[in-house]
């Protein structure tokens, strides 16, 4: 048996068919090899996910740690739960659609072992995402090329495995809205990935919704970057420059061709154009001093209502 503590940390949210199963399946798979336990943090599902975490612990009591948060707060607040109260010298993190096959979790635990690196993620060769799901992660992916400086072959994947060093450093991280990639990519570079089976969603649905991903997407933007504000001041000087041009043939039109009736449609189409840009840059100022708000105010990243230990 191996001699490192594996923490396997599983964010549960509406997954009362799923969980019992694959955390079942997950000891009986590792017991014999590895030592580890396993966190389940119910981000305040709405089904009997409750009922079926307490089940686990009461089954592997001394194995699992088993936390409720108050309120939903969205996946990487529940991560973040997780690894506070992780023990393992690697932590892997998990969904719990049963998505990713127990074997998997083998793969990824004896890769990370048997190699020097920081961070592993997983990528697939064929994803079983609805098209919705994987649209959003593959502009997800695209955006932190250009936010994080992520290196373009790396699939940023919630299936993952990180050192005990690296964790330590992500929970020093306190504002109310974590990232976790964002995390690890600001904390280290030496980072893997190995490909890994990924199933069909078998029970339920994701509970990834457009507003979700959206949120996902804002915390890359505001929290990791200052690259919209700096986009903001480029389209500044742009619309300006244009501005001046368009001001000047107008002006060597008019002493052309004083006859030319004055162009109140293009008038109208400039004003919109250029107020519809200031909104939204506006908007994005605004969600930066939102967020700073927010984090002076000192808003939670989650609070845990009961905990089983």
């Amino acid at each position: 048996m191996n001699n490192n503590l594996i923490t396997i940390i599983i964010p549960v949210f509406n997954s009362e068919k799923t969980i019992f199963d694959l955390v079942s399946n997950i000891f009986d798979s590792l017991k014999l090899d590895y030592k580890f336990e396993v966190i389940l943090i119910n981000d305040c599902s709405s089904d009997n996910s409750d009922i079926e975490c307490l089940k686990l612990y009461d089954k592997y009591k001394g194995k699992i740690k088993y936390y409720k948060l108050a309120k939903n707060v969205g996946e990487h607040n529940a991560v973040m739960a997780g690894l506070n109260y992780a023990m393992g010298d690697w932590i892997v993190i998990m969904d719990d659609d049963f998505q990713n096959p127990v074997s998997e979790v083998e793969k990824i635990i004896n890769f990370s072992l048997s190699n020097d690196y920081d961070v592993v993620y997983t990528h697939y060769q064929y994803k079983k995402h609805n098209i919705f799901r994987n649209l959003g992660s593959y502009f997800n992916n695209k955006v932190a090329n250009i936010m994080l400086k992520k290196p373009n072959d790396l699939y940023l994947s919630s299936f993952k495995s990180i050192q005990s060093k690296v964790v330590k450093e992500i929970i020093k991280y306190k504002l109310p809205y974590p990232y976790i990639d964002g995390l690890i990519l600001r904390t280290t570079r030496n980072i893997s990935s190995i490909q890994v089976k990924h199933k069909k969603r078998i029970q339920g649905k994701s509970g990834y919704t457009l507003k979700k991903l959206f949120s996902l997407w804002l915390n890359m933007f505001t929290n990791f970057s200052v690259v919209p504000l700096r986009i903001s001041t480029l389209f500044g000087f742009i619309f300006s420059f244009v501005g001046l041009i368009f001001g000047i043939i107008t002006i060597i039109e008019k002493l052309l061709y004083p006859e030319l009736p004055q162009g109140y449609p293009t008038i109208i189409i400039v004003v919109l154009l250029f107020s519809g840009m200031q909104l939204i840059f506006l908007g994005v100022i605004g969600e930066y001093l939102g967020r700073l708000f927010l984090s002076n105010n000192k808003h939670p990243q989650y609070f845990i209502d009961k905990r089983w230990e």
